[in-house]
C-alpha cells in the first residue's frame, strides 16, 4: 500500500503520544494525525505528490498548528494525486492508493492516502483538501467520515492551492462527533461545543430521478434504499431539480475556473512538465489560454446557479446525494482517466462553488464496496449539520459503524494482535471520559477497541457530573417514569479480556451493567452507584458529556484526551 509520502519514526510518534497523554490539556490530546502532503508539516517535505516541486517548510500550516496545539500528534505525510487533481487516487509517482480491501480497484482521490490511513487503523484523524470532492470520494470508499467544511471556515495558510477561490482543507475520521470536534478546533473555536443529533427527522432535499443518471444499477438501489430507510424514520424528503447543482459542477474544470489551477502551479508545471503526471499536466496547462473575459463570465453564471440553488434548498434542511455514482477500477481509470474522473464527481463538484458545508458518511454496501452519502448545507447553517449527518448515520443500513481497523485485511492496523472479531467481541456503551477525543479513551484503544458509531440510550436515564480526576459522568437507570431521558455516547467493540481488565480496576463508584440503546438492544455500559450521586450535578438536559464538557463555561483542562496511567476509571 503507498498511502505514506513520509512516515516519521513510530517510536517518536510514540513517544509523543505518551507524553500528550501525560499532559491532558487539549482536547485531541494524544490522537495520531495524517497530513495530506500538500499541507505544511514544519520540517518535513511538502511534495504535492511532485519530488521536482518539493520544499521544506519551516512552520505549520495553520491547522495543522492548531491541531498541535490541542495535543495532536503528527505520524506523517501522506499520497495524493498530484498537484490535488484529480478524484481516483492513482496520479502519483509514488504509486496509486488503491482500495484496501479490493485491491483491484481505485480508493478515491485526490486525499486517497489521508482516507485509507484513517480507515486502516493507523491514525485516529487524517487532513485531507477538497476543491472538487477529494475529502469526501475517498471516504465514500473507505466506508469512513470526510468532513468539508464550508470554503472560508478554515485558514488555507500553508495549503497549496488548487483552486484557490474553491479549496478546502477537510478532516477525515470513523466518526461524525470526532470529525466535527477536529474541524472546530482548526477553526479557532477554543473549547467547541458539540453540535447534537437533530432533534428529529430532518427535512431533506433529494435530486429528481433524471439528476441520478451517472449512478451504477447497484449504487442507484443503495440510494433508494437510503432514501426509504430516512423516510421510514420520519425525514421528509423533497425532489428538486439537479441541473443548477450538476452545471456549477461543470464550471469548476469545464470552464474558466481551470484558470486558477493555472495561476496555483502553471508555470512550473510548463518547465517541469517530464516530471509531471501527463493528466494533471493537461488539465493544468489548459487553464492558461482562459481570457479574463472568460472567468469574469463564468462569475457571473455560477452568481445565478448559486441563487437558483438556494432557492431550491429553501425549507430544506440539507441536500442528500449519493457521494459517487460508482467505484473504478484501476483499470478504467487507467483506459479513461478523465472520462472516470468528471463521473466520480458529478455529485460533489458543485458543493464549494455554491458555498456548501458537507459530511460524507457510510451508508452500507453496494457493488461489492462500500457505499456511502453526503449531507450538504449552506455554509451559514454548517454548524447543524453534524447534527443532521449523526441522525442520518443512527438510521442507515450498515451507517452506523463506519470502517475501523479490524473491517481491512490487507493493511495491518494497530491493535490488530489484540483484537477479536465477531462473535469474540462484547459491545461496550461509554458515555463519558473514554468517548473518543477524551482523557481515558486510550484506555480503549490500548486494549485493541474498536469504535462502532454513536448511539443513545433509551429514554430511562439520568446523567450526573462527578468530582473526580479526570472528571467523568454518572449514569443512573430510573426509567421513563423517573423522568428519565436519552444520552448520547459512543458504543465500542471489545474482547472480553480487555473488558475484564478494565473492569477489575475500576473504582467506586463506577461499575459495568447492561444499559438499554435507544434501538432496543441491551449492551454492556459504564453506570454509576447511586451513593456516588451525593452532592453531583445533574447534567441531563445536556444529553451528554461532550456537550456538557465542551462548553465554554463547562471548560476544564482536565478534560483532554490525555491523562496520567492509572487504573481504569470512566
Amino acid at each position: 500500500m503507498t498511502v505514506w509520502i513520509h512516515r516519521r519514526p513510530e517510536s517518536e510518534v510514540a513517544a509523543e503520544v505518551a507524553a500528550a497523554r501525560r499532559a491532558g490539556d487539549g482536547p485531541l490530546s494524544g490522537l495520531r494525525v495524517a497530513v495530506k502532503d500538500n499541507i505544511d508539516v514544519a520540517g518535513i517535505a511538502t511534495t504535492c505528490a511532485c519530488p521536482a516541486y518539493a520544499y521544506v517548510p519551516d512552520r505549520d500550516a495553520d491547522v495543522v498548528a492548531r491541531l498541535r496545539a490541542a495535543g495532536a500528534v503528527i505520524v506523517g505525510k501522506t499520497n495524493m494525486d498530484q498537484f490535488a487533481t484529480g478524484l481516483v487516487g492513482t496520479r502519483s509517482p509514488y504509486g496509486p492508493v488503491l482500495d484496501a480491501r479490493r485491491p483491484a480497484y481505485v480508493s478515491g482521490g485526490s486525499s486517497s492516502g489521508s482516507a485509507v490511513a484513517v480507515a486502516a487503523g493507523e491514525v485516529d484523524l487524517a487532513l485531507g483538501t477538497d476543491t472538487a470532492g477529494s475529502g469526501r470520494v475517498p471516504a465514500a470508499f473507505a466506508g469512513i467520515v470526510g468532513a468539508k467544511p464550508a470554503p472560508g471556515r478554515l485558514s488555507s495558510a500553508g495549503v497549496v492551492p488548487a483552486c484557490r477561490s474553491f479549496d478546502c482543507v477537510s478532516v477525515f475520521a470513523r466518526s461524525v462527533a470526532l470529525a466535527e470536534l477536529a474541524v472546530a478546533v482548526m477553526a479557532g473555536q477554543g473549547h467547541p461545543v458539540a453540535s447534537a443529533p437533530a432533534d428529529g427527522p430532518p427535512r431533506l432535499a433529494v435530486f429528481a430521478p433524471a439528476g441520478l443518471e451517472a449512478l451504477s444499477a447497484g449504487y442507484r438501489a443503495a440510494f433508494d434504499r437510503t432514501c426509504a430507510a430516512l423516510a421510514e424514520a420520519g425525514a421528509a424528503l423533497t425532489e428538486v431539480d439537479a441541473e443548477p447543482f450538476l452545471a456549477a459542477g461543470r464550471l469548476l474544470y469545464e470552464g474558466a475556473f481551470i484558470a486558477e489551477r493555472y495561476a496555483a502551479v502553471g508555470d512550473f508545471i510548463a518547465a517541469h512538465t517530464e516530471a509531471c503526471d501527463p493528466t494533471v499536466t493537461a488539465i493544468i496547462l489548459a487553464g492558461a489560454s482562459v481570457s479574463g473575459a472568460d472567468y469574469v463570465a463564468d462569475r457571473a453564471a455560477l452568481d445565478e446557479l448559486v441563487r437558483v440553488a438556494r432557492e431550491a434548498l429553501a425549507g430544506c434542511e440539507a441536500l442528500l446525494v449519493p457521494t459517487v455514482p460508482f467505484q473504478p477500477t484501476l483499470a478504467a481509470v487507467t483506459a479513461e482517466p478523465v472520462a472516470v474522473n468528471r463521473r466520480l464527481g458529478a455529485f460533489t463538484t458543485f458543493a464549494n462553488l455554491l458555498g456548501l458545508a458537507a459530511y460524507a458518511i457510510p451508508a452500507g454496501t453496494a457493488d461489492g464496496g462500500c457505499f456511502g452519502v453526503s449531507l450538504l448545507a449552506p455554509g451559514e447553517t454548517d454548524g447543524s449539520l453534524s447534527g443532521i449527518a449523526q441522525w442520518a448515520l443512527a438510521h442507515l443500513p450498515g451507517g452506523s459503524e463506519a470502517a475501523g481497523p479490524a473491517a481491512i485485511g490487507t493493511v495491518a492496523p494497530r491493535h490488530a494482535d489484540t483484537l477479536s472479531e465477531g462473535p469474540d467481541t462484547v459491545a461496550l456503551l461509554v458515555v463519558g471520559a473514554h468517548l473518543s477525543g477524551m482523557a481515558l479513551n486510550h484506555q480503549l484503544t490500548d486494549r485493541g477497541a474498536r469504535l462502532l458509531g454513536e448511539v443513545s440510550t433509551a429514554a430511562a436515564y439520568r446523567f450526573y457530573a462527578l468530582d473526580t480526576d479526570p472528571p467523568k459522568p454518572g449514569l443512573v437507570r430510573v426509567g421513563a417514569a423517573g423522568g428519565g431521558a436519552a444520552i448520547r455516547g459512543e458504543l465500542w467493540a471489545i474482547d472480553p479480556g480487555g473488558l475484564g481488565s478494565l473492569l477489575a480496576a475500576l473504582p467506586p463508584p463506577m461499575a459495568l451493567g447492561p444499559v438499554r440503546l435507544a434501538d432496543g438492544r441491551l449492551v454492556t455500559g459504564f453506570l454509576c452507584e447511586p451513593a456516588g450521586l451525593e452532592g453531583a450535578e445533574d447534567i441531563t438536559d445536556f444529553g451528554g458529556w461532550r456537550d456538557y464538557r465542551l462548553s465554554p463555561s463547562r471548560a476544564d483542562p482536565r478534560d483532554g484526551a490525555g491523562a496520567p496511567t492509572s487504573p481504569a476509571r470512566e
